[in-house]
């Protein structure tokens, strides 16, 4: 599916290349992987190349970063009143992969902490889908890390 060099999205991680396609053999069992390297944190993971990739994704193209400023400034989607509801909804929706609904999560998450200050892990929540949206919109603008943080907390 993907080959060394192709520029990818993991889920919970953000945008990263794939450096390697290596066999492991791990608990007995010789498999093939992706080695990711992460941009953002110098971080290298590995991902099966076989079945479900586990989020793993292919950059979506630079006709639909303004899809993604127009979910940061559209209107906030209804959410739980409970924050511990409200985080694991909001933590499904980042483990989908989909940058429209990571988009979503920040507008909503960034929102509710302008009326009242969120949770130590509603935060926690908020910088990890940044990062994640941050690494992704910077490689298909061609912009910094910084520069997309930028772009993403002006649309909101």
């Amino acid at each position: 599916m993907f080959s060394i060099g192709d520029k990818v999205v993991y889920a919970m991680h953000g945008a990263g290349t794939v450096k390697a396609i290596e066999e492991k053999k791990i608990l007995g069992e010789v498999r093939s992987y992706y080695i990711l390297h992460i941009s953002h944190g110098k971080m290298e993971i590995m991902v099966p190349t076989e079945g479900d990739s586990a989020g793993l994704r292919p950059i979506v193209s630079e006709d639909v970063i303004p899809r993604v400023e127009d979910v940061l400034s559209s209107e906030s989607t209804p959410m739980d009143d409970n924050w511990n509801r409200r985080n694991r909804e909001n933590m499904e929706r980042l483990k989908t992969g989909d940058i429209l609904e990571v988009a979503g999560v920040i507008r909503n998450l960034l929102r509710v902490d302008r009326v009242k200050r969120l949770s130590t892990g509603e935060k926690k929540l908020l910088m990890n889908a940044r990062q994640i949206l941050a690494s992704e919109v910077a490689v298909v603008t061609g912009m910094s890390e910084e520069e997309a943080q930028q772009l993403i907390d002006s649309r909101v």
